[in-house]
């Protein structure tokens, strides 16, 4: 089998596992979707990584010293329908990198990344991504049971709060703005300032 080295090798209508995108050995930065490759957007600008920055430290310091963890972009996470038990490299094919996720089930994770649902995923909309995250993954984390998305829009300064209910579907639990702050649903005594995230003094100054 001829070594991968450049993306123009590859099928864009084939059908992947996460097997074979682990022998990939090119510079392209890729999801894999149901087997589908998915280019991701360019680096991501100064606004998107403020954001993913204040998202962190605050996180940080939250989880710090306790079960569940947070990581940040790259991080494999691979996906696949929630009533399935932990799927072998060959057998997944789905494979996204979140901008930010906690993980509270340490039997998820391996040297490679994820293995299974993150229990929060919190993505930051760039121009180029917006459909992506707005559909195509919203229906990959509800599929694959991600208890909460934050869907975070820098454009607008507001931040979509999803949360499954009970019978495994996202409900909009709040949207919030600027002005406001938001507790995540998992971790009600978590405080985010939407100001802070949004950086608006330094907005401002801009």
């Amino acid at each position: 089998m001829p070594k991968i080295t450049d993306l123009s090798q590859l099928d864009l209508n084939q059908t992947y596992s996460y097997a074979d995108y682990m022998t990939w050995r090119f510079d392209d930065a890729v999801e894999l979707i149901k087997g589908k490759i998915m280019l991701m957007s360019p680096a991501p600008n100064v606004t998107h990584q403020r954001i993913s920055m204040r998202f962190s430290g605050a996180l940080f310091s939250y989880f710090h010293n306790k079960k569940c963890q947070v990581f940040a972009a790259p991080l494999d996470v691979r996906l696949y329908d929630r009533k399935k038990s932990i799927l072998a490299n060959q057998d997944i094919h789905t494979v996204v990198q979140p901008d930010l996720c906690v993980i509270c089930k340490p039997e998820l994770l391996d040297e490679q990344g994820c293995n299974g649902a993150p229990d929060w995923i919190i993505e930051i909309l760039s121009p180029g991504n917006s459909k992506r995250e707005m559909k195509i993954k919203y229906e990959l984390y509800q599929e694959s049971g991600v208890s909460e998305y934050w869907l975070v829009d820098p454009v607008h300064k507001v931040i979509h709060q999803l949360v499954l209910d009970d019978s495994g579907c996202y409900q909009i639990s709040k949207m919030v703005t600027d002005e406001d702050s938001l507790s995540p649903h998992l971790f009600p005594d978590l405080v985010i300032d939407a100001a802070e995230v949004f950086d608006v003094w330094q907005a401002q100054q801009d």
